[in-house]
């Protein structure tokens, strides 16, 4: 194989990528990188402004990138999203369900058992993670269905493999979510194109604003979680988005274009660590 061979790989011009939950900090990062190898981006989140910030500034490097407001557990929001995208870039090549996210409510502490978490704190987890990778997978993957091509990646996580105490729905939901990616895998060449491909990557552990206070101090030090996990992660380090993006470039490429149906972690290790 030669070089441009290689080359056009990661070279995705003419392509269009859809992320929904796309201004969030591991998102984002996706966004920047994909239209650094020249696809046309829509960044999808529930926030207008925040995906209008980040398209702006993507925009202001060369990227071609829109911002589009979108509610991923409402279909209706979903329709016009993409129809803003076809409208703006003709297709849906790429669709990267990135929103997600844990509610304090849903998680166990000694002031919350496991017998008191409201249900309604454990269906909003539920809803955001799992349906919330479904519904975008039925509005953009029909679009795909239709066009006989696309690659649709999802964002799976570390808890589906090996459930961390204290979050019973984040992990359950995740663990769903791995589910589907093979499901739909399944479903999507064996019914509309085998061009058609669906896979995951399941993150380890990366600092944001909505696990900060389980791992970090306000001084910055380890909390006792945080140590227990680094403890458990043989490169010792939490990750940072930029250590994501080798492994989604190669997922949504054509690199990768006898892979669907797989869940990949992108966890310093955690997943083969043992303990001793």
């Amino acid at each position: 194989m030669t070089n441009s061979s290689f080359q056009k790989f990661y070279d995705f011009s003419g392509k269009a990528a859809v992320v929904t939950g796309g201004a969030g900090v591991l998102c984002a990062a996706m966004c920047r990188a994909l239209a650094q190898a020249r696809a046309k981006v829509a960044v999808l989140d529930l926030n207008p402004e925040a995906a209008e910030n980040l398209a702006a500034d993507i925009r202001s490097t060369g990227g071609e990138v829109i911002g589009v407001a979108c509610n991923v557990l409402d279909k209706a929001s979903l329709e016009g999203a993409a129809q803003a995208v076809l409208d703006r870039f003709g297709c849906v090549d790429i669709l990267i369900n990135g929103a997600g996210g844990n509610r304090p409510q849903a998680t166990t502490n000694p002031e919350q058992s496991f017998f008191d978490l409201p249900a309604e704190a454990l269906r909003w987890v539920f809803d955001l993670n799992l349906l919330g990778t479904i519904l975008p997978s039925q509005v953009f993957g029909k679009i795909m269905a239709q066009q006989k091509t696309g690659v649709i990646l999802n964002i799976s996580s570390m808890n589906a493999f090996r459930p961390l105490t204290r979050i019973p729905a984040y992990s359950a939901a995740k663990a769903g979510v791995s589910n589907f990616t093979q499901w739909l895998a399944v479903h999507m060449a064996q019914v509309y194109s085998a061009e058609i491909r669906v896979n995951a990557i399941a993150p380890g552990f990366f600092v944001g604003e909505q696990n900060r206070r389980l791992l970090l101090n306000e001084d910055g030090s380890l909390t006792q979680r945080g140590q227990s996990i680094l403890s458990h992660t043989p490169m010792a380090r939490f990750g940072n988005p930029d250590d994501l993006l080798g492994a989604v470039l190669w997922l949504v490429s054509p690199a990768s274009a006898f892979v669907t149906g797989i869940v990949i972690p992108v966890d310093g290790g955690f997943s083969a660590f043992g303990g001793v």
